[in-house]
């Protein structure tokens, strides 16, 4: 099962690379959340599958008797997803506005499309 995943997280990988590497920009947004899908599968791979009991110590013990799973890499993808929502939440805040000054999703041509250093960008006129 852990080789399936590897070859699942490489692929999201490059998939995310190939998106990120394009010039449009929305594909550039959802190259960025593949690779952090991808990235939260890698930690839960790195984690091993285990059908092993809950991480839980009786009371009267100092450490299991048994082999447990490890929660760890569970909790570090739960933080990883709220950390991966709030950078998704931030560049669609940014997509946004760029689109609404810039008029264009093409990187190339955004760099063409940029107001002046002395023009207004409300009124799309110098002062």
């Amino acid at each position: 099962m852990e080789t399936v995943l590897a070859i699942l997280t490489g692929t999201m990988v490059a998939g995310s690379v190939f998106l990120m590497l394009s010039k449009n920009l929305v594909r550039f947004i959802f190259g960025l959340v593949l690779a952090s899908n991808a990235v939260n599968l890698l930690i839960f791979a790195a984690g091993r599958l285990e059908t092993s009991r809950p991480p839980l110590i009786p009371q009267d013990a100092t450490h299991a008797a048994v082999a447990v799973a490890n929660s760890l890499p569970q909790a570090l993808i739960l933080t990883a997803i709220v950390i991966g929502f709030a950078l998704l939440a931030f560049i669609f805040i940014l997509f946004s506005r760029t689109y609404q000054t810039l008029g264009t999703v093409d990187t190339e041509a955004m760099t063409d499309a940029e107001p002046f250093a002395g023009e207004d960008s409300a009124k799309g006129r110098r002062p």
